[in-house]
């Protein structure tokens, strides 16, 4: 047998030993069963809104993608944030580390199991995201597009949870650390961004010519163009900090799945209106503008000449792979670092701890 090929197969053992201690307990078939509880709560509700506002399958499907996205962030720290140091407190870890299986194997069998366990809830959710399928107008690239970065998704939540319980001795303390991480992604960015490009202002002056209606007749009432006004107001920089927003997750799968539009461009689903967003952000605002409202043609009113969200998002450079690289390098990262403080022999402990 090769030496990648026995790496494979002690990997496998993991993955089968840890899948195994799952379906063993009920608690697995528990958390599913809620799981397909709230998704059937949550797609009922948004099928009964989208319907009532005559919405279509794209708004029903992106929402269910987003909850299982929600949920997962909920529940994959708790899976996977104790799988070694909860073995190595039981004292169940050195079993496996006096065996052949090394310690690599351990750490990406540990893994993909939580990976498989996560995507296990994907699973789940399967027939409401045919009932949004069902309902019409969601093309087949958003549905593969959006289930493949979501999938993707998990598993980077599958392995800085593992990661960390590697890195971190306490259990308890590495499921709340993963659990930090998570909404640093999710949350932390929204709200760095939001921060970041308030507190940034640049000032904005703006020149305006409008109709002046204080000369009167015997006819009536005479519009006139009245002199230009001037006034300067301060608007947020969002656009020199909208790349904390590439790392969100959500922005992730927005970014990667949009695609559909009605006939006049304007997004189908959460997808297109959060990627229209953010590229939005990416625009830096102009410093100087000028309306003149009083010579405009019959039936010309401003930004009537505006790209649709269609054409920008279309025209643009999309950013979801920068994002999902990032994950994937804090990913990778705590993999490793597990790797190195788990691995035996050790040549150097900290006082009061052990490997197994």
């Amino acid at each position: 047998m090769t030496a990648i090929g026995a790496f494979l197969r002690g990997v496998g053992l993991i993955v089968s030993l840890e899948l195994k201690q799952r379906v063993r307990g009920v608690a697995w078939y528990v958390i599913l069963g809620v799981f397909f509880g709230l998704v059937a709560v949550v797609t009922v509700g948004v099928w009964v809104v989208t319907g009532t506002w005559g919405g279509s399958g794209g708004g029903l499907f992106s929402s269910v993608v987003y909850f299982v996205l929600l949920l997962a962030s909920l529940i994959s720290p708790a899976l996977s944030g104790n799988a070694i140091n909860g073995e190595r407190e039981g004292g169940t870890l050195a079993t496996i580390q006096v065996t052949t299986i090394t310690t690599g194997q351990i750490v990406i069998g540990k893994w993909l199991a939580a990976w498989v366990a996560s995507l296990a809830l994907l699973v789940v959710t399967v027939p409401f995201l045919a009932i949004a399928v069902g309902i019409g107008e969601v093309s087949a690239a958003t549905v593969v597009s959006s289930l493949a970065v979501l999938a993707a998704e998990l598993g980077v939540l599958a392995a800085l949870g593992v990661g960390l319980s590697g890195v971190i001795r306490k259990p308890l303390f590495s499921v709340v650390v993963t659990y930090l991480t998570v909404a640093a992604l999710s949350i932390g960015t929204l709200i760095a961004f939001a921060i970041a490009g308030t507190v940034t202002q640049v000032q904005v002056t703006q020149t305006t010519v409008d109709f002046d209606y204080s000369t009167t007749t015997d006819e009536g009432t005479i519009a006139e163009c009245a002199p230009p006004t001037t006034t300067t107001y301060s608007v947020p920089r969002f656009d020199l900090y909208w790349g904390v927003l590439v790392a969100n997750p959500y922005v992730v799968v927005a970014d990667a799945s949009y695609g559909d539009f009605t006939r006049d461009g304007q997004p189908n689903d959460l997808f297109g209106y959060i990627a229209y967003g953010v590229r939005q952000a990416q625009v830096a605002p102009e410093t100087e503008r000028f309306d003149d409202y009083c010579h405009l043609a019959p039936g010309e009113y401003f930004g009537q000449d505006q790209p649709t969200p269609e054409e920008v998002l279309r025209s643009g450079v999309p950013s979801w792979f920068i994002g999902l690289s990032i994950q994937a390098v804090l990913a990778a990262a705590a993999l490793f670092a597990a790797w190195r403080l788990t691995r035996t022999p050790s040549g150097r402990l900290a006082k009061g701890s052990r490997i197994a």
